[in-house]
């Protein structure tokens, strides 16, 4: 079948943590401890994706989902494995296999009551998002969601940012897919966990280690004691020519209600569309998808500030930071292509013509900013940015939440991830794939945060917002309809 490399490429890499030692378990990598250090209440460091499936004549429930997963887990063996600190925080911490590894701890079921709506399963994931992963358990969560109208099931994915080590990571709402409805074969694996390491064999490795860089117990100490400067350069150092591009940006970025002191609580909400209206304005301006995606967020987000009564002229911007998948020649890829590991990516800061009242003035702002971009070098390459995330939905979302740790306030208002997914179907159990919504997580004094999805025919929006903050999140949702629709009027 066309297209199913971009599963079975993911999964033949190798196990994460290759370098997994026979005597000293593997150390996290100083950008992944940062955020273990950052986490607050405020700012849990997870990234999401909700699936919703058709359920399948021979049904699905949880138990067939806990088989899937325990079926598959061998593939990632990070997700048996959790975070193991060194004593007095001498080392940075390390990966360890869980001996009490309990599936079913980390699967677990929820039902939506009837009617099962769109805006019962929103509020459902919002409250998922808002709690924090176990740090004493492995770093995610999968959650069942049976009761949806039409007789269709979600699944919810939480995974820590920690875990998105790069190339090797591949998120376990991944490889529960297939390119067919029938299952594909997985070896059976006996898994024996590793013996646990004692807190001196911990301290005598940091001690090792410390011969050989003696700095690496200051700045680590520092981290983990809460130096919120220490940790933030640990992220801008892992991001190179990202914040080299960022800190020259010429003005800081504007003053909005998307940066402001947030809760504990989120919202979620969710916006959907057909890929082929995107690909007409496109083709009838001579853009890009992206570029498309990026002026219907520049509309929906001036109707939403119209609305709000916020203060708009002819020059009000928002400056998103837009870290992007770029696949050669296609906008999105074919059935043929979605799996290639040998995709660039880049990341761009992007103002958003907000003031501008045409939709036609505003694409063509947002094409211009994009090509000035890419004439002028400032694309980051894979090479750089393969520290600060993975390569396929939906852990790539967490590639700009990764990048916005600590900087949003000063730099840009709002996160804005597009990834392109494969365009032909994928199943879990038999179950079939319908939409897959991304969740990014926000970032210190981040109102609000944008992720979105291209996948077999649809683009598929995830709007994740402080509770408090962005109390009319739906409304902002809604708008996308309304801002895609003034373009689409512009099109013969």
């Amino acid at each position: 079948m066309p297209g199913a490399g971009w599963i079975t490429n993911l999964i033949d890499r190798g196990p994460q943590g290759a370098a997994y030692d026979r005597h000293m378990p593997p150390r996290l990598s100083a950008l992944d401890a940062s955020f273990l250090y950052l986490e607050q209440p405020t700012t849990p460091m997870h990234v999401g994706a909700v699936s919703v499936f058709r359920r399948p004549r021979g049904g699905f429930d949880y138990d067939r989902l806990v088989d899937l997963v325990e079926q598959r887990i061998a593939l990632v063996p990070r997700y048996r494995q959790k975070v193991r600190y060194v004593p007095g925080n001498l080392a940075r911490p390390v990966w360890i296999d869980d001996p009490d590894f309990d599936v079913a701890y980390h699967v677990r079921r929820s039902a939506l009551p009837k009617p099962g709506s769109e805006e019962q399963l929103t509020e459902l994931v919002a409250r998922l998002m808002s709690r924090p992963l176990d740090h004493t358990r492995p770093l995610w969560e999968m959650y069942l969601v049976e009761g949806l109208a039409q007789g269709r099931i979600a699944v919810v994915t939480k995974t820590h940012q920690a875990m998105v080590d790069g190339i090797s990571a591949i998120d376990i709402g991944q490889v529960i897919l297939d390119v067919s409805p029938e299952p594909r074969v997985v070896p059976e694996e006996l898994w024996m966990p590793r013996p646990e390491p004692s807190g001196a064999e911990l301290v005598l490795g940091a001690v090792a280690e410390a011969v050989a860089r003696p700095g690496e117990i200051v700045d680590n100490v520092r981290m983990a004691t809460g130096d919120a400067m220490a940790t933030v350069s640990k992220v801008a150092g892992a991001a190179g020519k990202l914040f080299s591009m960022a800190w020259t940006a010429s003005r800081p970025a504007p003053g909005t209600p998307l940066n402001v002191d947030i809760s504990t609580q989120r919202r979620f909400a969710v916006a959907r569309a057909e890929l082929e209206d995107y690909r007409r304005v496109r083709a009838a301006h001579g853009c890009t998808v992206n570029d498309v995606v990026l002026s219907v967020v520049s509309g929906a987000l001036r109707n939403w500030l119209l609305s709000r009564g916020e203060p708009v002229n002819p020059s009000s911007t928002v400056r998103a930071m837009v870290p992007l998948s770029v696949r050669g020649e296609a906008d999105v890829p074919s059935s043929a292509t979605a799996g290639s590991l040998g995709n660039r990516v880049s990341s761009f800061l992007v103002d958003l013509p907000v003031g501008e009242p045409s939709p036609v003035v505003r694409l063509h702002h947002v094409t211009h900013a994009m090509r000035e971009h890419t004439s002028g070098g400032q694309s980051v390459g894979a090479d750089t940015l393969v520290r600060i995330g993975g390569f396929a939905p939906p852990t790539l979302h967490a590639l700009g939440a990764r990048a916005a740790s600590g900087f949003s306030k000063r730099i840009f208002n709002l996160v804005v991830t597009n990834v392109p997914g494969p365009q032909f179907p994928l199943y879990a159990a038999g179950a079939r794939m319908l939409e897959m919504f991304p969740v990014v997580p926000l970032a210190k004094g981040q109102a609000l945060a944008i992720g979105l999805t291209s996948y077999d025919g649809g683009v598929y929006y995830g709007f994740n917002g402080d509770r408090d903050a962005m109390h009319d999140l739906d409304v902002l949702a809604g708008l996308v309809h309304e801002s895609l629709d003034e373009l689409l009027t512009t099109v013969a």
